[in-house]
């Protein structure tokens, strides 16, 4: 383990300065640090490189920011298994499990390789229409097919493994993995899943059927979303890439062959940070 990337969250001052010390720390012990050019612009004497880039040279990826900017790490990876460390300076921080005052310490554990790493399952992405694609990718937390403002409700066709499961007719779906579910999926009344289960969530956002409520199937099954009315709809992916969708285009999903390497912050475990996040138990 030699480059060390380290992406701070863009237009965060303290991520900037954040990165800059431990850039420092990591050249003093011999190590090639580079900060993401994007995240440090305007800042001299910094040794920085494109996302891509750096993404592609890395040996370890550190995200300084919040779950944003740990899921931005994760889209330059594209697909290469590459542990993130993610330190939160952000709110939430689902997935970047690592304080501030913590980061010297677990970076140093991270670099001897004493950390535990969580595998997250992330999602393959094709939008086609007639056998043309016109947009694929890589997912960690979701695929939200959703409407515009002024658009009417959507009739959406969700095949499983092939076969048609149901016909929902809503303002948009949401196609979620464990690591997602506590994102958007959980606002539109989805269920938490442990973070490493192999499976993916399809999550209706405000069904016109009450009915109609989220599932929770296998991952390796593959799934197919058909929009079949007419009207203005959109889908993203991970809320970062994204385009508009017309009558009979289809979303397809499947398991991405590789997976996040997340470096887990021992001190915690999954249902601490929902404690913490969601306050459990809590009045």
């Amino acid at each position: 383990m030699r480059t060390i990337g380290l992406i701070p969250r863009l237009g965060k001052g303290d991520a900037l300065s954040l990165a800059r010390e431990l850039s420092s720390f990591l050249s003093s012990r011999g190590y090639e640090p580079l900060i993401e050019a994007e995240g440090c612009s305007g800042a001299a004497g910094v040794p920085s490189a494109p996302g891509a880039e750096l993404a592609a040279r890395a040996d370890l990826l550190v995200a300084l920011g919040g779950d944003g900017t740990l899921i931005h790490a994760a889209g330059l990876l594209r697909g290469r298994e590459v542990p993130i460390l993610g330190i939160n300076l952000g709110t939430l921080g689902f997935l970047t499990e690592v304080a501030r005052d913590q980061a010297l310490p677990l970076l140093e554990q991270a670099l001897a390789g004493s950390l535990p790493v969580s595998r997250r399952l992330m999602l393959e992405v094709e939008v086609r229409n007639d056998g043309n694609r016109l947009l694929s990718g890589l997912c960690l937390n979701d695929v939200v097919v959703s409407k515009n403002a002024l658009s009417r409700l959507a009739r959406l066709e969700a095949f499983v493994d092939g076969q048609l499961a149901a016909i929902y007719e809503a303002d948009g779906l949401i196609v979620s993995t464990p690591t997602g579910s506590t994102a958007y999926s959980l606002s539109a009344g989805g269920p938490i899943v442990y973070p490493t289960l192999e499976a993916v969530l399809l999550t209706p956002i405000c069904p016109h059927t009450l009915t109609q409520r989220p599932l929770v199937l296998p991952a390796a099954l593959p799934l197919r979303v058909r929009l079949a009315s007419q009207g203005e709809m959109f889908v993203t992916l991970d809320g970062a890439v994204g385009r508009a969708l017309g009558e009979g285009d289809e979303v397809a999903v499947q398991r991405a062959p590789n997976r996040l390497l997340l470096l887990r912050n021992p001190q915690v475990d999954p249902f601490s940070i929902l404690r913490e996040k969601l306050r459990w138990g809590q009045r």
